[in-house]
């Protein structure tokens, strides 16, 4: 079955806990922390010490839309962080820096903007433990979907079979077919999840489930 990440840039920050301990309720599997940092994307969010105070078994999800992420690897672990994604955009040794994530004792894995083939994966891909897919320029919740993303998730897919893919933006009732469709296994979810009046029902929108 497709994994959920609730992402908590569309949870409420003064009952975080509570968003948290809501969302674990409903079934949803993962967490997804979006890191940014006011250059590589233009807005600014949580840093290492939100993360180690939200007590959860869920798995974290920890998105580093930010420049120079090798800075912030082992903040991030220490934190909590389960999984550790980086951009492609923003490393210029990106072998290097997936590396220091797994000797940090961290799952690793890559992100690619819409504008950004998956051709320029193709010498980290065996390295990778997930690759992020972007259906949506990084910086802001609520935006419209791209629609290359199908098309980059079945090509992932056939550069290598066993790669987990996830997929983050504009992800609501009517898209998750398509990235279904596609073979994704894990949607990122944000404002259509956290802003539905129904949340349960949400979820199983998301996974496909009648």
């Amino acid at each position: 079955m497709i994994k959920i990440s609730a992402s908590l840039l569309s949870a409420d920050f003064g009952n975080l806990q509570r968003d948290v301990d809501a969302l674990k309720e409903l079934g949803v599997e993962w967490l997804h922390i979006d890191v940014m940092d006011g250059h590589f994307v233009p807005n600014i969010t949580m840093g290492p010490v939100v993360l180690a105070g939200i007590k959860t078994d869920l798995f974290k999800d920890v998105h580093l839309m930010i420049e120079h992420p090798e800075r912030y690897i082992e903040a991030f672990v220490k934190a909590g962080a389960d999984s550790i994604t980086v951009h492609q955009e923003t490393c210029t040794h990106l072998h290097r820096v997936i590396q220091q994530i797994k000797q940090a004792g961290c799952k690793a894995a890559v992100s690619i903007n819409p504008a950004t083939p998956v051709s320029t994966l193709v010498d980290i891909i065996d390295f990778v433990d997930m690759v992020l897919v972007m259906s949506v320029n990084p910086g802001f919740s609520g935006q419209e979907f791209i629609e290359n993303a199908p098309a980059k998730i079945r090509a992932l897919k056939a550069m290598r079979l066993d790669l987990l893919i996830e997929v983050d933006g504009g992800i609501n009732a009517e898209t998750a077919p398509l990235v279904r469709d596609a073979g994704v296994d894990v949607i990122v979810s944000g404002s259509y999840l956290m802003s539905a009046a129904d949340r349960a029902e949400a979820v199983k929108a998301l996974r496909g489930v009648v």
